[in-house]
């Protein structure tokens, strides 16, 4: 033990900061959970405020517009899941296809690049595209005797627009992982593979797919921990309040509560909420997978 405490000294010094990151931003925080089941006075602090007991779920539960955001949240996050899941997945087996290192390079660039941008940017960029009346796009439309199509202001073309910019933004960077998974295989296979005269198709079918379910499966898990994880940035730039109804999920509506109401103690046992049923759908999802024969994530 001391012999392996010696030889990885270094690279358990290298985790101390690691370590005290997520004790003192991660673990302290979590603490002041028990304010959803209190009488929060900002006077009083966290722990010297009265006890409400449950009072501030049965708020939320009571709140039609919660009702709305819990809704709006399961569908947009259930649609990135549906149509976002699997193209990663068939960019990383096609890129892996070419043959041309050069051209692969730069469509992996092209595709890497919408990650690095804020949704706010994103959101600056759809608006000077998809704008009813001065968006590049709908002036082509109108300039070829066409009607301008409501991409931001119609709540069906709102969604659809939501999860396509989704889908750009996110596609390439997750290509990544799947990539990594791909050059992990055994080289040897796919030349036992072309003795026996597969094709490509035959080769990414009966090799590629399989070889890398496990990280398949893990991502799926993964992302249906986070159903109602929902980030701020995203649904708060691209709404109006023509589309209040489809575009307020639980994160803007704790923002509603939390910042602008000053609801804290309301804010905070929905968001308890959000994170109990993310826990909830991560622990089945992984259930599942295992009873299929795989390995889960833990």
């Amino acid at each position: 033990m001391k012999k392996k405490l010696s030889r990885n000294l270094g690279l358990y010094i290298m985790l101390i900061l690691p370590i005290l990151f997520f004790i003192v931003f991660r673990y302290v925080p979590m603490s002041n959970i028990v304010v959803a089941f209190k009488d929060y006075n900002l006077i009083l602090g966290t722990w010297k405020s009265p006890w409400a007991g449950f009072k501030y779920f049965k708020q939320a539960f009571g709140d039609n517009s919660f009702w709305n955001a819990l809704k709006n949240t399961f569908v947009l996050n259930g649609l990135d899941l549906v149509i976002g899941f699997p193209v990663p997945i068939i960019l990383a087996i096609l890129l892996n296809e070419l043959v041309s290192v050069r051209y692969k390079r730069i469509v992996q660039t092209v595709l890497y690049m919408p990650h690095f941008l804020s949704w706010i940017i994103i959101s600056g960029i759809a608006f000077q595209i998809f704008a009813p009346s001065t968006g590049l796009l709908n002036q082509f439309i109108t300039s070829f005797g066409g009607k301008p199509i409501p991409f931001l202001t119609d709540a069906a073309h709102w969604v659809g627009t939501y999860v396509g910019l989704g889908l750009w933004q996110s596609m390439g960077w997750n290509t990544i992982i799947y990539l990594a998974a791909i050059t992990s295989i055994d080289p040897t296979l796919y030349e036992a593979a072309e003795i026996d005269g597969a094709g490509r198709f035959a080769k990414m079918r009966n090799i590629t797919l399989p070889s890398i379910s496990p990280t398949i499966i893990t991502m799926l898990i993964m992302n249906l921990g986070r159903i109602l994880s929902t980030e701020f940035d995203r649904p708060w730039s691209l709404r109006n309040t023509r589309l209040q109804d489809v575009a307020d999920v639980l994160s803007t509506y704790v923002y509603r509560l939390g910042i602008r109401d000053n609801r804290i103690a309301l804010a905070t046992a929905v968001g308890l909420f959000q994170s109990v049923v993310c826990v909830i759908f991560l622990v089945i999802a992984n259930q599942v997978a295992k009873k299929f024969g795989e390995d889960g994530i833990w």
